[in-house]
């Protein structure tokens, strides 16, 4: 009986370490995803620490395509995307009007 007793205890305790392992794993994988990601975009300092934590703490984008984009958010991903172009002046405002029109 307590072999059994045994047997059932380190069975659970593994169960319970798997578990773990695997959210953590999740973690790193988001966590290497954007060190690398940051680290492509050369972010140094405070860019790079507001970077991290943004990336960080998205959520994963929604499997449905039937979701509506919101305005802001269509300003958001265009304006990122201005930016990392370096676009400025009449380019940007061309970039800008064309991107939100197409977004969504």
């Amino acid at each position: 009986m307590k072999t059994v007793l045994a047997i059932l205890g380190l069975g659970l305790g593994l169960a319970l370490s798997l578990g773990s392992v695997q959210a953590q794993t999740a973690q790193q994988s988001k966590m290497t995803s954007c060190n690398k990601e940051a680290g492509d975009k050369a972010l140094k300092g405070d860019e790079r620490k507001a970077f991290m934590k943004d990336c960080l703490g998205a959520k994963p984008a929604a499997a449905t395509s039937d979701k509506k984009i919101t305005q802001q958010e269509k300003m958001k991903t265009c304006n990122k995307e201005a930016g990392d172009k370096a676009l400025k002046g009449d380019e940007r405002k061309a970039f800008m009007k064309d991107c939100l029109s197409n977004k969504g």
